[in-house]
């Protein structure tokens, strides 16, 4: 069923109604109902102080008052009417804001639902309000993004999001699609006044040129580092100072640290924000032969976290001289990485020339967990990785795959109009335009909006 067919089913039948404030003790909370029954529910929970119970409420007025059960006062307050369209769902909408207890919350979302309410399902506020056109579905899934939001890039891509970014960028691609598929129809239907050739020739630069353009949008690792931060993995031999780097790296004591070698045998992993991007911090266990079976499981770890980093920082202990471990390191380091010489306070025993010879273009930081003035260097290594361009256009999982399903039928259409006829072509460029339409919801069933919708938090 698609998006305009959905609209035609007209306003919901039942109210809802959720606490839309997070859980705990807070100075406000705020219960949440959406529905036709929104006003009387309110009339009969929400008592306003100085105003004649039977007078009507304006619409988008704050009132001050009480919250009541039969004759007895619960609490104090503030209460709202949206009256629809003028709301967030574009149906009758009314708030009240109390105390932020657990308890009185508990009771006014109580007296909500023995009124005419229904419990609300999680983002059923949003899926009413995509429901009834007042946003699509990427606008829908970049109120959860907001919320969820960790750094400041991820908050900004939201925001474009929330903005039309992403809508705009589909229904220019979904347009020019639809001009694509009325110059097929065309030659289809008037092969005496457009041949095969000229349709082949009109349409494939305008393939290719759609294809590059979705492609562009397409940004697997700014995607990731949004969605999940940059993954970055300190390693080396045992005892050059790892831990210590790691908990000064992130400003507190997340690993154990001790003069015995081999004291991190698991991965330990930690957050901090660069440049308003979650980098999660993962310290090792020392990579060294051991017949100790616990130790080889977590040097093991070690290799693999190694290989799956974003960004590799090899730690060698800059108070000694270089030992054969530390060089098959150095020479073994993949790529995107750099040399962290540590221990920077103590008595030097790396020479530098000796170390930048062996790293050769890799990065050397001279440093110590002790310095935070020394530890800047490496945080602006780090940010050399966090850049992420303002234009980009996609950054959710689900809207990537829909564009590359969409990138996928365009190329296999375009194959088939140079290599056949382009009337043969129409089945995967409507392919292609269905997967554009799961994007914005212009396309949609049950089953994605119960997909996207499950993610949100009750009370939105």
């Amino acid at each position: 069923m698609n998006e305009k067919n959905r609209r035609d089913e007209g306003p919901a039948e039942d109210t809802i109604a959720a606490i839309a404030t997070p859980p705990g003790a807070g100075g406000i909370g705020i219960i949440r109902v959406s529905g036709p029954a929104s006003g009387p529910i309110l009339q009969a929970v929400f008592r306003r102080a100085g105003i004649q119970p039977d007078l009507p409420w304006e619409s988008h007025r704050m009132y001050y008052g009480f919250l009541t059960s039969g004759t007895e006062t619960l609490d104090e307050g503030m209460a709202v009417f949206m009256k629809g369209p003028r709301s967030y769902t574009r149906e009758d909408v009314a708030e009240i804001q109390l105390h932020g207890g657990p308890w009185i919350l508990q009771k006014a979302l109580s007296l909500c639902l023995g009124t005419g309410a229904r419990m609300a399902e999680p983002g059923e506020f949003t899926r009413r309000a995509f429901l009834a056109g007042r946003i699509d579905l990427t606008r829908a899934e970049a109120v959860m993004s907001m919320i969820a939001a960790r750094g400041e890039q991820q908050h900004r891509a939201a925001v474009r999001q929330l903005q039309g970014g992403v809508t705009a960028f589909v229904r220019e691609a979904a347009d020019e699609l639809y001009r694509i598929q009325a110059g097929l129809a065309a030659c289809v239907d008037y092969p005496e006044e457009i041949s095969e050739e000229e349709g082949a020739a009109d349409m494939v630069p305008r393939i290719e040129k759609l294809i590059a353009r979705l492609r562009s949008g397409i940004q697997e690792r700014s995607s990731r580092l949004l969605q999940e931060g940059l993954r970055v993995t300190l390693a080396g031999r045992p005892n050059v100072g790892k831990s210590s780097l790691l908990n000064a790296l992130l400003g507190e004591e997340k690993a154990i640290v001790t003069d015995i070698p081999g004291t991190t045998r698991d991965l330990v992993s930690g957050e901090m924000t660069l440049e308003g991007i979650r980098v999660l911090l993962t310290d090792t266990a020392g990579v060294r032969e051991t017949e100790d079976a616990v130790e080889r499981i977590g040097v093991e770890r070690t290799r693999k976290a190694m290989a799956e980093a974003d960004v590799f920082l090899l730690v060698v202990d800059g108070s000694e001289s270089l030992t054969a471990e530390d060089r098959d390191l150095i020479s073994g380091m993949p790529p995107g990485g750099a040399v962290l010489v540590n221990k920077n306070d103590l008595s030097r025993g790396v020479e530098e020339k000796e170390i930048r010879t062996l790293c050769g273009e890799r990065e050397v930081i001279f440093c110590s967990a002790r310095d935070p003035e020394s530890l800047k260097p490496v945080k602006e290594y780090l940010k050399r990785f966090t850049a992420l361009s303002d234009r980009m256009a996609v950054t959710q999982p689900r809207h990537l795959d829909a564009l590359r399903r969409a990138v996928f039928y365009l190329e296999e259409a375009l194959e088939t109009v140079k290599t056949f006829s382009p009337d043969l072509a129409a089945t995967d460029l409507q392919a292609a335009q269905s997967a554009l339409g799961e994007l914005t919801g212009d396309q949609v069933d049950e089953k994605l909006l119960d997909a996207v919708f499950s993610q949100f938090c009750v009370g939105k």
